[in-house]
């Protein structure tokens, strides 16, 4: 009887232990949540938590991940025109790609495509259309005009403006241009009643960007002023009745505060910040056309403005991936970049069309 009775008092005091622990282990639990506690599925079985699953890349991350992957260089000739938007795509470009080297140069339309053609420079810089000889000469050395890829990059429109006082000067030839911007002849100052003799007999004042501005080379080989080299009268330098610079700021100002002053800048420009002044009309040989967007995508407004092309291969772009990277990054950004330099953008549709052509070499990891 002794030892049954103590049995079940220890017994009895076992189970009160074993439900005190179980009570205390519940409570410290019960505020953990960080503990990974094993769950129970359906059917009994018993899994531990799923981890948390790995973000997923954007697109934009994608790609920049893979232009920072990018090394070797790239070179790209051409258009003096074209050589402003070109050289702004390169050095942003330097920025996302930094294992890439971008060198941009210039030797005119023509000379970029014989360097091409020779498979001296992978990008070609064009203010015009490839021609047939080039095409041949292409072909010659070994690159076939179906592998060649022609991209759009921007519309170049180049604006006119006088002071809004000004009456008379609603409408100009490119001959009246030339002669108005040409150097002054024997030091006397141009008036404008020597463009037109309906004209006011007052001395012309002159404001246009500085000789390092592709809207400045742009202007003297559209209105032919490049100098003796070139059979042409040169375009006046700053003087008495001429300024020039690299602020279009500075050019609007000088329009603005004078009855008597002309001067010219990219259509982008005016668009934004030029629109205080007049626009002078354009007559090209068929009439006189104002520079609108309309007029410049139409190739209208003539001779100031053209589109503006870069050509590559379809080669470099599949078997080059910094051709690949500067085109793709080029296509993307020359919306802005275009603008910014003095050029008209492409229109949304046009746009994405030339994004199309380089889209299609991307590698799957980059789409």
């Amino acid at each position: 009887m002794l030892r049954t009775k103590r049995g079940g008092k220890w017994a009895l005091i076992f189970g009160a232990l074993v439900s005190l622990i179980a009570v205390v282990a519940v409570a410290c639990g019960g505020d953990d949540d960080d503990s990974a506690t094993p769950t129970t599925a359906p059917g009994g079985a018993t899994s531990a938590a799923s981890p948390a699953a790995t973000p997923t890349k954007s697109a934009a991350d994608k790609l920049k991940d893979w232009y920072a992957s990018l090394s070797g260089e790239v070179r790209v000739d051409g258009s003096s025109t074209v050589f402003p938007i070109s050289q702004a795509v390169a050095e942003e470009f330097s920025k996302v790609a930094k294992g890439v080297r971008s060198n941009v140069a210039l030797s005119g339309t023509g000379g970029g495509f014989e360097k091409f053609c020779r498979k001296e420079i992978q990008v070609a810089d064009a203010s015009r259309p490839i021609n047939q000889k080039e095409k041949d000469a292409c072909a010659a050395n070994g690159i076939a005009e179906s592998d060649l890829v022609e991209i759009q990059v921007a519309i170049d429109a180049l604006t006119v403006v006088v002071n809004p006082q000004n009456t008379w000067a609603t409408c100009m030839t490119p001959a009246q241009l030339q002669k108005a911007f040409q150097a002054d002849q024997g030091g006397t100052p141009i008036k404008w009643s020597d463009l037109d003799p309906k004209w006011p007999n007052e001395t012309i004042q002159f404001f246009f960007p500085g000789a390092d501005s592709g809207t400045f080379d742009y202007f003297k080989e559209a209105i032919k002023l490049r100098g003796e080299k070139n059979n042409e009268p040169a375009h006046r330098a700053t003087g008495p009745n001429a300024t020039a610079s690299e602020d279009d700021n500075v050019l609007v100002r000088g329009v603005e505060g004078n009855k008597n002053a002309i001067g010219y800048f990219g259509f982008a420009y005016y668009l934004n910040e030029g629109k205080k002044l007049k626009a002078v009309a354009i007559d090209g040989g068929n009439g006189c056309v104002e520079p609108t967007f309309e007029n410049a995508l139409a190739g209208k407004y003539k001779p100031l403005s053209r589109p503006l092309f870069i050509y590559t291969t379809k080669q470099l772009l599949t078997e080059r991936k910094d051709v690949l990277g500067f085109v793709k990054f080029y296509v993307d950004n020359m919306e802005e970049l275009a603008a910014e330099v003095g050029y008209v953008s492409l229109p949304k549709d046009l746009l994405a069309k030339q994004q199309e052509k380089v889209n299609a070499f991307l590698p799957a990891e980059v789409k």
